[in-house]
């Protein structure tokens, strides 16, 4: 079960065990690369060689990378997961960026910001909750995190200053929002330049969270926390999807007993198969089966980063 020059297996039964053979039974080959190369020691080649079968000849990313849009076409939604890949393999370097800058340009709105989905993804299956417009808003939900991980590789373009300038109104004018929203917030203000001013809005949006009761802070008592329209029922965020990373400015909205129930919580979400579950609303069989080995990989990887034991 292990590539050539990989390290050793982990320990039998542990959670990294189970989650390996979880991920050779059902992982697409870009999740088996990640997979490999998070947790046996494996190269970032071909991780990256792998993403690159999602790549448009227009700089963006399509053909069902990120599984709730299938079709071929480019939709930011998809160059999001293919630069959150890049930045976990340290791979930022060369054309390859400059090109996806490219496509950031041209599907942007005026205010220099990226939809959810553009109207291109018409004509090809897509999940029901993600609305399909002719002439798409800027969201944050999209803007932020493409951002936000710009700006930690230290990529510099001419897109994203007005992105930036976007981002921080988007950020520092919420008065209410839901979940993922927030966690795009937080991947923005944890790479943006002005330190001080991310801390400022992320304490704001601490603060936030809690009075709207954005996390759940004892899972014993889930029904105290309202899902978000449109969210699945039962599709509740704990501490642990805003501060996946002990690094993290959203770390500090919560105390050390809140994230510890939090980590305890995901730990035991490992499901019987091996894999972590998804929670958002079920509409294909194939987009589930593609999601469950990232939230797989992202769970495990959230657990080891907050120091608890995988195997």
């Amino acid at each position: 079960m292990v590539e050539p020059g990989a390290s050793p297996l982990p320990p039998a039964r542990s959670p990294l065990f189970r989650a390996e053979h979880f991920v050779w039974l059902t992982a697409r080959v870009l999740e088996q690369r990640l997979f490999t190369y998070h947790f046996l020691n494996g190269a970032a080649d071909p991780v990256q060689t792998a993403l690159d079968a999602y790549r448009n000849d227009d700089g963006g990313y399509g053909h069902a990378l990120e599984p709730d849009l299938r079709g071929p076409v480019s939709q930011p939604l998809h160059t999001v997961r293919a630069l959150r890949v890049l930045d976990a393999i340290g791979r930022w370097a060369g054309q390859r960026i400059e090109r996806v800058c490219r496509y950031l340009t041209t599907v942007s709105t005026p205010q220099g910001a990226l939809p959810t989905v553009g109207p291109s993804q018409r004509g090809y299956p897509a999940a029901p909750f993600v609305p399909l417009l002719d002439d798409p808003p800027g969201e944050l939900l999209t803007t932020g995190p493409v951002v936000g991980l710009l700006h930690r590789n230290e990529v510099w373009h001419a897109w994203l200053f007005r992105a930036t300038d976007f981002c921080w109104q988007a950020v520092e004018s919420l008065d209410r929002s839901h979940p993922y929203e927030i966690e795009a917030a937080v991947t923005f203000l944890d790479s943006v330049p002005d330190r001080p001013r991310a801390e400022a809005a992320a304490d704001r949006l601490g603060r936030l969270v809690r009075e709207h009761r954005l996390a759940v802070l004892d899972p014993d008592h889930l029904d105290a926390h309202p899902v978000a329209p449109g969210y699945a029922p039962g599709e509740h965020h704990f501490p642990h999807d805003y501060a996946s990373s002990p690094r993290s400015l959203a770390r500090a909205w919560f105390t050390d007993d809140e994230m510890a129930r939090s980590l305890d919580l995901l730990a035991a979400a490992q499901q019987e198969d091996g894999g972590w579950p998804v929670t958002w609303r079920r509409w294909a069989p194939t987009a589930v089966t593609e999601a469950r080995p990232m939230v797989t990989i992202e769970a495990l990887r959230t657990l080891r980063s907050h120091g608890r034991a995988i195997g």
